[in-house]
């Protein structure tokens, strides 16, 4: 490639709706699609820190791979911001093609920041077959962290905040934020979250800050510096309260969310965070929590959000990218996940739009001893606009982080 045209593409790469580049088949001609997947290897960039997650990608590919002829490999990620960052070097590098993430495993800021930054290829997803069956309505699926998705992310499964519990050593539930404090005040030591940034140590903090906040909906809003110590202020008053009576007495967290469950395994904790209703159930079928373990919700109701795949706009196996992103989608992928024998996590799929058979092979799923119904799961709390997200972490870290 010549200079002049090495600069004409890396120019173009930088406009608004760059990432409409045709160079994929359109999604609604499917088998179009189809015909330009095989023989297409995807590199889906995910989270990697769990062995039920890994399994059940290494599931996918595997059928995907047999039916489609698609080869999916999985590119373990500790933090997705690492592959955000790697396709934002390479735009600023002019590799407007072939790049190294074709599928990644998306949510919150990290979607935020590839929109904005025009890193992503679209809108496909609601072209795809099997959106067919996707829950529009009661399911947050055309927004992640409030930010509108327009079509350039794929739903795959649904998650909210539920809270672990050992019943030989609790009594019973706790109903706020506030209750979990009084409770760690009177069982010092039993009680711990991953160390933020780790996706799920956040979540903790943003479930306290809904939980203690009397208006939401700023919440929803992008960060205001005019507002901000206001709002969040009781936020540090509370974990000021909490950190002295946590586990090792806040001076060290579990780096990450299995980490905190090997605590709990490990009887050093009694009470922990969930982002998946089943992981509990999971966990006690595979051996990895005791059987006594059950989860509870917050009675004003508890976080919860999708998570997507999206494209990247310099992928070279886009249409691949649409096989494997409509596959998780589909009747069987989906209820394959929600097994808790296998994930545990909740479905992005309307019943209603299913067909009989598929209806049932739902319905016919032992959701495990610890798994709260949909009814018990009760009102699920929006996600904050994605700088909350962010801000709050940072702040923690430089108040709470261990080595301060």
């Amino acid at each position: 490639m010549t200079k002049l045209s090495t600069a004409l593409a890396l120019s173009a790469a930088c406009l608004p709706g760059a990432a409409l580049a045709t160079d994929a088949p359109d999604p609604s001609d499917w088998q179009a699609v189809l015909d330009a997947a095989e023989g297409q290897t995807v590199y889906w960039h995910a989270w990697g820190g769990s062995t039920a997650t890994n399994d059940f990608i290494a599931w996918t590919g595997d059928r995907v791979e047999e039916r489609f002829g698609v080869t999916v490999e999985h590119v373990k990620l500790a933090d997705t911001a690492d592959s955000v960052t790697r396709v934002l070097s390479e735009k600023q590098a002019g590799e407007d093609a072939d790049g190294a993430v074709d599928l990644i495993w998306l949510n919150g800021p990290n979607f935020a920041q590839m929109k904005e930054a025009d890193l992503l290829w679209g809108p496909f997803a609601e072209q795809l077959p099997n959106w067919q069956y996707v829950d529009t309505e009661d399911k947050t699926v055309r927004t992640d962290f409030t930010v509108p998705t327009e079509g350039f992310e794929a739903p795959w499964a649904m998650a909210q905040v539920v809270f672990m519990y050992d019943t030989d050593d609790m009594d019973g539930a706790l109903g706020s934020a506030e209750e979990i404090l009084d409770w760690s005040a009177a069982n010092p030591g039993r009680f711990t979250y991953p160390q933020p940034p780790d996706f799920l140590g956040t979540t903790f903090l943003k479930q306290v800050l809904i939980d203690i906040t009397d208006d939401n909906e700023v919440l929803s809003q992008p960060v205001s510096e005019a507002d901000y110590d206001t709002i969040v202020d009781p936020l540090w008053a509370y974990l000021d309260e909490l950190t002295p009576t946590l586990w090792r007495d806040g001076r060290a967290y579990p780096a990450t969310g299995p980490a905190q469950l090997q605590l709990m395994a490990d009887d050093e904790i009694d009470l922990a965070i969930s982002f998946s209703p089943g992981e509990a159930s999971t966990a006690i079928a595979d051996n990895r929590l005791p059987p006594a373990v059950r989860t509870f919700v917050l009675d004003d109701g508890t976080l919860g959000n999708a998570s997507f795949v999206a494209i990247p706009y310099n992928s070279g196996s886009k249409a691949g990218g649409m096989v494997l992103a409509n596959y998780l989608m589909s009747p069987e992928a989906q209820v394959h996940a929600q097994d808790p024998d296998v994930l545990g996590y909740g479905t992005v799929l309307d019943m209603d739009k299913l067909s009989d058979e598929d209806r049932a092979a739902f319905e016919a799923l032992d959701l495990g001893v610890a798994t709260l119904s949909p009814d018990e799961l009760g009102e699920v709390q929006p996600e904050p606009h994605p700088s909350w997200m962010t801000r709050i972490s940072e702040e923690w870290t430089a108040r709470y982080g261990t080595g301060q």
